[in-house]
């Protein structure tokens, strides 16, 4: 009789430590109003990996899809707007390979059976920080999140670093130049460290 020598297999978790430590994370910092140029530049490194972008609203969805299909790339927006047969058929496209950037919400993200997602990026970062590591649990152990971080964004990244203890990289994005923003007024005053921030919302909470 021979010996089994079969090992088990390693557990998988599924908590926000253990989703944020196996995933490479990485942020850029940009105006609401650059989101949509941004990906589209960030996006043409990501030509052949399997993407799928989450946004906070339908018609965001359908504007960034406009807007990176203009610049031939491979896009698609499933949301709550469309049937359930389009929605199984964008999976289908995805899952096959015949397309490589789906653009979603939470909602909808959640009801999809996704395979093989090797970036998610967060066009918007969520309210609740559990659904960003939600987010990242998709991936399994396959591939990395990026976030798009506008000033308004700031609070909630914020709120997802100190649930999970640990800054996510900052990135610049060569070649992107911002817009101007109409009647904006610049401030002197400086940027406190995200790391500070943390700091000092945990002595508040202790």
């Amino acid at each position: 009789m021979s010996e089994q020598t079969d090992t088990p297999e390693e557990k998988i978790y599924y908590d926000q430590r253990s989703v944020a430590l196996r995933t490479t994370q990485s942020i850029y910092f940009v105006r609401e109003h650059d989101k949509v140029s941004m990906s589209g530049l960030l996006l043409n490194e990501y030509q052949k990996t399997q993407v799928v972008i989450v946004v906070k609203s339908k018609k965001k969805a359908d504007t960034l899809s406009a807007f990176l299909i203009s610049k031939e790339l491979n896009a698609l927006a499933i949301h709550g707007n469309h049937r359930l047969q389009q929605q199984k058929e964008a999976t289908t496209a995805f899952n096959q390979g015949t397309l490589n950037i789906l653009i979603t919400t939470d909602m909808i993200f959640k009801t999809l059976e996704l395979e093989n997602i090797k970036l998610i990026l967060s066009y918007d970062l969520p309210e609740i920080p559990q659904d960003y590591y939600n987010r990242l649990a998709f991936m399994k152990e396959l591939g990395e999140a990026i976030a798009l971080v506008s000033p308004a964004d700031e609070p909630l990244l914020s709120d997802i670093e100190f649930n999970m203890k640990q800054e996510i990289k900052e990135k610049v994005l060569e070649g992107f130049v911002a817009s101007a923003t109409p009647n904006h007024t610049k401030k002197d005053k400086k940027k406190k460290p995200r790391h500070r921030k943390m700091k000092d919302k945990k002595e508040k909470e202790v």
